[in-house]
């Protein structure tokens, strides 16, 4: 009997202390259980994050990429409200073909002239009737190339018409369309508009129709080429037997006469060359792009090798050659004609010259500030080490004058 309670208590010892075992097991069981979902839990939460924080990533840089987008084209249409504005001085009148007359102004040395995006203005077969240049004991101030009354003439380039008018003894019918690049382009001798006045238009887009207006012996387009009102040939800038640029950028120097400014340009590639300095530019990028020395480009400009160099600053490159012009027989007879033609208009607005050129002995390019947010006319005059007054002056402005974004002015 004793043996049997004995049996039966060991029995019900094991019996809890298996059960208290099992208990036990089973409760670190569901500890580890709910540890490993919290681990889980808190890993997907991670993950999560991680994907909400890539996805807000490029997010944001699309957003950047769309900002910047929309930023350049409206930087873009403005440039075409305001054709070549840091050039021009929001000087806009409808009137003359040179807006300049009988306005004293001080031309630059040099300009930049981007032609990449240039348009043939007719359609038709390319026949030149009459080059630029002295003709019958005058001057010829464009290039004519042959049309049809009625035939579709088209913008070179982006641009902004200035005039639409007639002259019944000189160009007929005629528009003038001012461009980014600088350039004004003339249209003459029309039988019809497609354009009116101050009208935004594009390379390639209809402007007017082929005719035989004004003075003129025979159906065709007077093409004139100008810079700041000033005629430049057109046949420099334009290879019209395949009607191309010669260059997608030109580099016109203002001519020197008795040492001092003038108002004719030319591109002849034997005249001094500058290089306005871009963002990120260096004395290295620039003598590689002129095929030239930083040694040289330092002895040029009194530079040194780690001189900063300014964006807007203008540097003298070479008076060599002009990079990717090769010189041919039919380049050589062009240069004559175009010496002829310098020659002829040196004659001829002699007086203008003088009165120009006046008192004008700072060879440096004018530089030029694309206003930002938040600017004032006080930070950029305090920024160029100028004045107000001064800033107001060079750009025909007045202190109250609201700075649009993305507007170019001249700061010296």
């Amino acid at each position: 009997m004793n043996n049997i309670k004995t049996f039966l208590l060991i029995g019900c010892s094991l019996f809890f202390v298996s059960t208290a075992i099992a208990r036990d097991k089973e409760k670190k069981t569901k500890i580890e259980t709910v540890k490993q979902t919290r681990l889980m839990d808190e890993r997907v939460s991670e993950l999560m994050a991680d994907r909400v924080g890539f996805k807000k990533d490029i997010l944001l840089k699309e957003l950047s990429s769309i900002n910047e987008v929309m930023l350049e084209e409206e930087l873009a249409m403005e440039d075409l409200m305001y054709p070549a504005d840091e050039l021009y001085g929001s000087h806009w009148e409808n009137k003359w073909v040179n807006p300049y007359r009988n306005v004293k102004i001080e031309f630059p040395d040099s300009a930049e002239i981007d032609c990449s995006h240039f348009i043939l203005p007719i359609d038709n077969e390319i026949k030149v009737t009459s080059k630029y240049g002295p003709r019958r004991r005058r001057m010829h101030y464009g290039i004519d190339l042959k049309v049809y009354v009625g035939d579709t003439i088209r913008a070179a380039f982006d641009g902004k018409v200035r005039i639409r008018s007639y002259e019944r003894r000189g160009y007929g019918k005629y528009l003038v369309v001012r461009h980014p690049n600088g350039l004004e382009t003339v249209y003459g001798h029309l039988s019809g508009y497609l354009v009116d006045e101050n009208e935004i238009v594009r390379a390639g887009q209809p402007i007017g129709l082929g005719g035989n207006t004004g003075r003129s012996t025979g159906s065709h387009l007077h093409f004139e080429t100008r810079f700041l009102g000033q005629p430049v040939n057109p046949a420099d800038i334009i290879d019209f037997e395949n009607g191309v640029p010669h260059q997608d950028l030109y580099v016109f120097r203002n001519i020197k006469i008795n040492g001092r400014k003038s108002n004719i340009y030319t591109s002849s590639n034997t005249q001094m060359v500058y290089h306005k300095i871009r963002s990120g530019e260096t004395l290295g990028h620039v003598a590689r792009k002129y095929g030239t020395s930083v040694n040289e480009l330092c002895r040029l400009n009194g530079l040194s090798r780690k001189s900063t160099l300014r964006i807007g600053q203008s540097i003298r490159v070479s008076m060599a050659v002009v990079p990717g012009k090769a010189s041919s027989k039919k380049e050589t007879s062009d240069k004559t004609t175009s010496e002829s033609a310098v020659k002829q208009a040196v004659k001829e607005v002699k007086t203008t010259v003088e009165a120009t050129s006046q008192g004008v002995t700072d060879s440096s390019e004018p530089i030029y500030y694309r206003i930002k947010s938040g600017d004032t006319l006080g930070a950029i005059a305090e920024k160029y080490g100028t004045t107000i007054t001064k800033l107001c002056t060079l750009n025909n402005i007045s202190r109250t004058t609201v700075l649009k974004l993305g507007r170019k002015i001249r700061c010296s």
